[in-house]
């Protein structure tokens, strides 16, 4: 099968390693698209709830498709959001086509883009980070239930439901929380003379442009791979909201679980430094970063 060949993919909200993270979807759309560049907007990997019990071989094959796309010299960014940020003390890491960075500033066609996960405009995140972890445990708990009650309601022949966004619906402080985030990126953004901002974190993904007291700015989100199954793609010179419940050449992609045999951490570790012609040493150059100091912001080209 021919893939789809796509500029520009936006990632966000994973949460590889939890229990509502759609993996074998996800596998299906990278494998379904041939993109030129990747950005991975955080969440990437669940790290607040990351258990070595539940590791499934959906999850790391998902793990080595991205490194697949490194070992071919694809661009790949990761911006880590709050549930993977100890890796924000790697900021400013380089290895091949892979890049560590907090913030992203891109110039697509002449059009400035500015991209960062979202999570430091959450207030919660920011003065009750307990909160927000039990609030995440909650939220994986919610999915789970939400799985076997579709599970139930697709063998009754109904169709499926999402609990977590009837919760958020039906809750003003929620729309409220949605409304006003959005509004405080696109104020910033504007004012920093961007024409478009991309952010992740809410799990709600969305395109629509917004005028500020600073002048107008395009706001996106590309949601997650919890209940929406999305990203964002850029094509054509044009930004949109990919959907996989709506994508049915992904859906027929087959996804061979088998061929991904277990392995010890060792082993692990050892074939994905093979993969990406990593050196031992430059492990312990990574490490070396975490006493750097903050980054400066620097503006890429793109497509």
């Amino acid at each position: 099968m021919a893939k789809r060949e796509v500029d520009i993919v936006v990632l966000s909200d994973l949460h590889l390693g939890t229990y509502g993270c759609h993996a074998t979807e996800l596998l299906q759309y990278l494998k379904s698209i041939k993109p030129k560049a990747v950005v991975l907007n955080g969440d990437i990997i669940d790290v607040w709830q990351f258990s070595k019990r539940y590791w499934p071989a959906t999850h790391m094959m998902v793990v080595k498709h991205l490194i697949g796309l490194i070992a071919k010299d694809i661009p790949v960014y990761y911006i880590p959001g709050n549930h993977d940020e100890m890796l924000r003390k790697f900021k400013g890491f380089r290895m091949g086509s892979l890049k560590i960075t907090n913030k992203l500033s891109l110039k697509i066609d002449n059009a400035r883009v500015w991209i960062f996960h979202g999570d430091v405009f959450d207030v919660v995140m920011q003065h009750s980070r307990w909160l927000a972890k039990l609030g995440a445990v909650g939220y994986d708990t919610l999915i789970l239930i939400n799985r076997m009650v579709n599970y139930i309601s697709l063998k009754m022949g109904r169709g499926k439901i999402s609990l977590s966004k009837k919760v958020k619906n039906s809750v003003k402080g929620a729309v409220k929380f949605i409304n006003n985030f959005e509004d405080t990126v696109c104020d910033i953004a504007a004012e920093n003379n961007y024409d478009y901002v991309i952010c992740g974190h809410i799990h709600h993904p969305e395109i629509k442009g917004v005028d500020t007291k600073h002048g107008h700015v395009t706001y996106m989100n590309s949601g997650d791979w919890i209940e929406n199954l999305t990203a964002l793609e850029y094509n054509d010179a044009k930004w949109r909201i990919y959907s996989f419940n709506e994508d049915p050449v992904a859906k027929t992609i087959d996804i061979n679980k088998k061929k991904q045999g277990k392995e010890t951490a060792k082993a692990l570790m050892a074939s994905l430094m093979m993969e990406m012609n990593m050196k031992p040493n430059q492990l312990r150059e990574m490490e070396g970063l975490g006493e750097a100091g903050d980054e400066e912001e620097e503006t890429e080209e793109a497509a």
